[in-house]
């Protein structure tokens, strides 16, 4: 059946019909197309456009076609454009001529418009929730690791010493900035466009309000043709989603280095890494690198969009369209990648050691060192150029700064003292570092009850 045949006095060429067909995949939010229709019909009742008894038929059509669709005993057939022409042809023909009077003063622009943006608001809800599983998942690492001290890079070289805790900490604080645009984009999404028509409205005595009320929206928009034209809120969600994929993937590339034999910092757990077919000694990370490698194709849905509504007129085009697709492509693959790597994360095993030892040997005290002699009245830039001197002799002999004996230390500088070896320990180097944001154990005991308290916060607390 189609919605729009009056006018028209030759059949669709089948041609057409498939390059123009969208059911085989906006059947994706068939529950938001007749929870949307579910509430329109109980406007119309109560506003007196349909009576009480076409109200009740078609609100139990509706019922019964959700109920076997969610049962899989319903199937899609292929001669309906679209979710929308199908769901009224099954009701049609379940009901009669009730069902045809649905379709009472909305278009499917605005049908869309409002199921796109029900599909949109339910993915929001369940993307944030995956997010603040992980978040939990690095609370608990965070948690258990204050004392696990590791290199610290900058250019992948190795910097100054930090922690396990502090290091995974920044993507705590990355997570909890996408949830915050989550929320952000939930808020400012929260008007229902039913009612805005094919663009101008209507001249039945809609109450739009009611609609708003019925779907849980804050209220109406405001325009009628921004309401049908508006693909902001899909643009933001990709925009999100791209934020998401990206620190999904920064860490990823770290646990892939991480996981390298020139690192061992990790043993990821059997469940989450695959073999070689030829080479048996292998454990290849191939969840960190498949979530780095979907990253792109996320990056792909956001350019795809924004290049498709750079040159739209108002209001309505068909080109519109191509939202849905990409859109449910890239939900489905940060939700993906979301949920494994929280998995892969939360039984990987953190080699203690290795990474204590790799901050040693990586020089990561020697700015400590420098400072010392600073404490003791050396110029910074003599400072430097001693503990440069001092590394230069560690790399000759392949020994870390605090392997050196007292004899040597004093040998460049008569300065150093006994207590050189407890100034630049690993747990010194990091302890003292206690301002706000630092890896010192007390700043990141704070740190990490600050985090606790703003896990707690929910996507629809408005507080």
């Amino acid at each position: 059946m189609k919605l729009w045949g009056g006018r028209f006095t030759k059949e669709e060429n089948q041609l057409v019909h498939n390059f123009n067909e969208s059911l085989s995949y906006d059947r994706k939010f068939y529950r938001q197309d007749i929870q949307g229709s579910m509430a329109h019909v109980t406007m119309l009742a109560r506003q007196g456009i349909v009576s009480k008894e076409d109200e009740k038929a078609i609100l139990d059509g509706l019922k019964g076609i959700l109920e076997e669709l969610d049962a899989g005993t319903l199937a899609f057939t292929k001669e309906h454009e679209d979710i929308h022409s199908f769901v009224e042809a099954v009701l049609t023909q379940r009901i009669g001529e009730a069902g045809k009077r649905l379709h009472t003063g909305r278009s499917r622009n605005d049908q869309v418009a409002l199921d796109m943006k029900l599909y949109c608001r339910d993915e929001i809800v369940e993307t944030d929730r995956l997010v603040k599983e992980l978040l939990e998942v690095l609370l608990k690492i965070m948690e258990e690791n204050l004392d696990t001290y590791m290199p610290g890079f900058t250019h992948l070289q190795k910097a100054q010493p930090v922690t396990l805790a502090h290091h995974v900490g920044a993507y705590f604080e990355m997570f909890l900035r996408d949830r915050s645009r989550l929320k952000d984009l939930y808020n400012r999404m929260d008007q229902c466009p039913l009612g805005a028509g094919a663009l101008a409205g209507t001249t039945y005595p809609l109450d739009r309000n009611c609609t708003a009320e019925l779907l849980g929206f804050a209220g109406p928009t405001w325009n009628s043709m921004d309401s049908v034209a508006d693909r902001d809120y899909v643009v933001e969600l990709l925009s999100t989603l791209s934020m998401i994929a990206m620190h999904l993937s920064r860490f990823s590339e770290e646990i892939i280095i991480w996981n390298s034999n020139e690192y061992r910092f990790v043993e990821l757990d059997d469940a989450y890494s695959t073999g070689s077919s030829i080479m048996p000694q292998k454990k290849n990370p191939d969840i960190a690198e498949l979530v780095r490698g979907k990253t792109g194709r996320v990056y792909g849905a956001l350019v795809s969009l924004l290049t498709t509504m750079k040159g739209l007129p108002l209001a309505y085009n068909k080109d519109l369209q191509e939202d849905k697709e990409l859109t449910f492509d890239a939900i489905d693959t940060v939700k993906g990648c979301l949920a494994l790597f929280t998995g892969m994360i939360s039984t990987i095993t953190f080699c203690r050691d290795v990474m204590e030892a790799s901050a040693r040997k990586g020089f990561t005290n020697a700015t400590d060192a420098a400072d010392y002699l600073v404490n003791h009245g050396v110029p910074f830039r003599d400072a430097h150029g001693i503990v440069g001197q001092l590394v230069l002799l560690c790399i000759d002999r392949g020994i870390a700064l605090d392997d050196l004996t007292l004899e040597e230390f004093r040998s460049v500088s008569p300065v150093f003292g006994e207590d050189i070896y407890q100034a630049i320990s690993m747990e010194t180097c990091v302890r003292k570092r206690n301002t706000t944001g630092a890896p010192g154990q007390e700043a990141m005991k704070e740190a990490i009850e600050a985090c606790r308290r703003r896990l707690r916060q929910e996507l629809d607390d408005k507080t």
